[in-house]
């Protein structure tokens, strides 16, 4: 599969020197944008999903968004945490986090689900939606939902029960209007506990990762 994505590197750079002459200094500027937005998304796909159908899936997101450039990418993560920390400002199941330009909001599975299910609760959809809102302004970044067991029970439920609740996660941010080509969801189980306290173990995280070109 990595050889797929070199081939697919080599071939978008062939089409970028080649599109690009005879364009204005702005055109080949948005070509290029879009061809390694592209390719970004493309390694993002392996990254990610490590298969094939992944890496279509992040070859789409930058194709269809372009990428952000280097000068461009701390300004507009600023932007995107401080509406973040505004919207759930008054929240407690969630926090914000933020390493380099990755954002991670990361909520309490205990206001999102009861026990042992993968249903929201009705307060969910309020919580989910008001980052929604802020995320559909930001549409040069992808999100990535993680779910979060404690060690309570069997491994492999665990890790299955994590699967579908970041599924019901991902899928209820689509229903109030993000693009399903930005979003990835995996499931942890129990493998990434941070606490001592099972409850702060069950979370649900929404990584959000800007395109870069």
């Amino acid at each position: 599969m990595r050889s797929l994505v070199a081939v697919f590197l080599s071939f978008a750079l062939l089409i970028c020197l080649f599109s690009c002459a005879g364009q204005s200094r702005q055109q080949r500027g948005a070509t290029t944008g879009v061809l390694i937005g592209a390719a970004t998304g493309a390694i993002l796909g392996q990254v990610i999903g490590r298969d094939t159908e992944a890496t279509l899936i992040g070859t789409g997101i930058g194709a269809a968004i372009g990428g952000l450039g280097g000068h461009q990418i701390g300004a507009y993560m600023d932007r995107q945490e401080r509406e973040l920390r505004s919207a759930i400002a008054a929240s407690e199941a969630a926090s914000i986090h933020r390493t380099q330009d990755v954002l991670t909001a990361t909520f309490k599975s205990d206001f999102f689900f009861d026990f042992d299910s993968s249903t929201l609760k009705p307060g969910a959809y309020n919580e989910i939606g008001r980052v929604a809102e802020v995320l559909k302004r930001y549409p040069r970044t992808t999100i990535r939902v993680e779910g979060h067991t404690d060690a309570t029970g069997p491994e492999t439920y665990n890790q299955q029960l994590s699967e579908r609740r970041a599924e019901t996660v991902a899928n209820a941010l689509i229903q109030r209007g993000i693009d399903p080509r930005r979003i990835y969801t995996v499931g942890f189980g129990e493998s990434q506990t941070i606490s001592s306290s099972n409850a702060a173990n069950r979370r649900v995280n929404i990584v959000i990762m800007p395109v870069v070109s």
